[in-house]
């Protein structure tokens, strides 16, 4: 059975895929491989941390959090993905998604088992991922009408299936099913974070091709090096930044004007079109005694990704108010932005997605939504707004000690 309830118009529409996710911290010298079946409570972890079954997430679940905390309460039915609910879904589970009130498709089938994965993490923050049951991977052709009319798309996939959704949307215009909203004429936009499986150098032509017709690509910066044959990206590396300029040279987009975004962990996010560049820190940092409230990194990136999809059509809205009445005084701001040319919107749509990030890795799965005593929606206690502008005035201060630190000017 498919449970549809979509709104008139979409803003947001992932196509990664829902997991429901068993993290354990694995101590030195274990055998992934021989325990990792062996998930019952009583596993002796060698006083590692305990471990954390049925948690929500994938790159969907996290990538919607992502984009519903920028849409807020008011926008939240824009957002939009695909649950496939097996047999074994978790009530609790269901309960936490449709807390969210976004416009999701559940397609139930009890003959199979939920999506299953299996997360260790070492002393060393090296991790290990595996399916414990049949991934059941989403295709352009499962999205709904109203699904594949979406503003922006989330996709986590190879290079190949890029081109699938521009044509889904030309055979429904051929067949006049095509919505009456203004934006049905307007290409989407594609936000792409490649699979980091496929981040090797036989993928390097594919890579380039499917830049050509996504508007932000953003592999994370281990990725980013594995891809071209490096033990890793950084900023401050003169082979990185000809990277970058090979990549950006080629063109990103159908115009050549779109987005690198290269996300680097705790460093934050490094930004690259044609004429600009921005570097934004991470929302949380360590304070004086080396303490942060950093929980648990997983899914960060892809609530990053989803943040930044749903900031790119925000103009306007609360978030970008709060980031303009902080720093329209600003002439670093000012100049900054003025690079940027037509996609002035870009970096505030990163701050928005920097702020979401830190929302995720605050505990384990996803973070907690509730709203005050005057109905006003918090997540894990605070209003996501509110922290945009706490990050907003922290960039304010530092953009005007080192300028140049932050546009990426040597």
């Amino acid at each position: 059975m498919v449970v549809q309830d979509q709104p008139i118009e979409v803003e947001f529409c992932t196509l990664g895929m829902f997991i429901i996710g068993m993290v354990y911290f694995v101590p030195q010298r274990w055998d992934v491989d021989s325990q990792m079946h062996c998930y019952s409570d009583d596993i002796d972890f060698g006083g590692s941390r305990p471990s954390v079954k049925n948690i929500l997430g994938g790159a969907a679940s996290f990538a919607v959090v992502g984009a519903r905390l920028v849409s807020g309460s008011k926008y939240a039915r824009s957002v939009s993905w695909i649950v496939d609910v097996g047999s074994d879904f978790p009530a609790e589970t269901l309960d936490v998604i449709k807390s969210w009130n976004t416009s999701c498709v559940f397609r139930e089938d009890p003959s199979r088992l939920t999506t299953r994965a299996w997360n260790g993490y070492h002393p060393d923050e090296k991790r290990d991922f595996k399916y414990l049951t049949p991934k059941l991977r989403l295709e352009p052709e499962m999205l709904s009408d109203s699904q594949v009319w979406s503003k922006t798309f989330h996709m986590v996939c190879s290079a190949s299936r890029l081109h699938d959704i521009l044509q889904r949307r030309d055979e429904l215009q051929k067949a006049g099913k095509a919505p009456s909203a203004a934006h049905a004429s307007k290409r989407p936009i594609f936000v792409w974070e490649p699979v980091p499986d496929l981040c090797t150098p036989e993928e390097q032509d594919k890579f380039f091709a499917a830049n050509q017709v996504v508007d932000v690509v953003s592999p994370n910066h281990m990725e980013l090096g594995m891809m071209f044959d490096h033990s890793g990206w950084t900023e401050k590396s003169q082979e990185s930044q000809q990277l970058v300029q090979r990549i950006t040279d080629s063109g990103i987009g159908p115009d050549g004007n779109g987005m690198l975004v290269i996300r680097a962990g705790k460093d934050g996010s490094y930004a690259y079109s044609k004429s600009a560049k921005i570097w934004l820190p991470a929302y949380h940092q360590p304070d004086a005694e080396g303490a942060t409230p950093v929980i648990d990194p997983t899914g960060a990136g892809n609530s990053f990704l989803g943040a930044l999809a749903q900031g790119m059509v925000t103009a306007g809205r609360e978030p970008f108010q709060v980031i303009d009445s902080v720093l329209s005084n600003s002439e670093t701001w000012k100049k900054a932005l003025e690079s940027w040319g037509n996609y002035q919107h870009h970096p505030m749509a990163l701050i928005c997605a920097t702020v979401a990030a830190g929302f995720v890795v605050e505990q384990i799965g996803v973070p907690r939504i509730d709203a005050d005593g005057n109905g006003e929606e918090l997540w894990n206690g605070t209003e996501f707004t509110e922290r945009v502008r706490l990050y907003t005035q922290r960039l304010l201060r530092t953009l005007e000690e080192s300028p140049q630190r932050h546009t990426l000017v040597n």
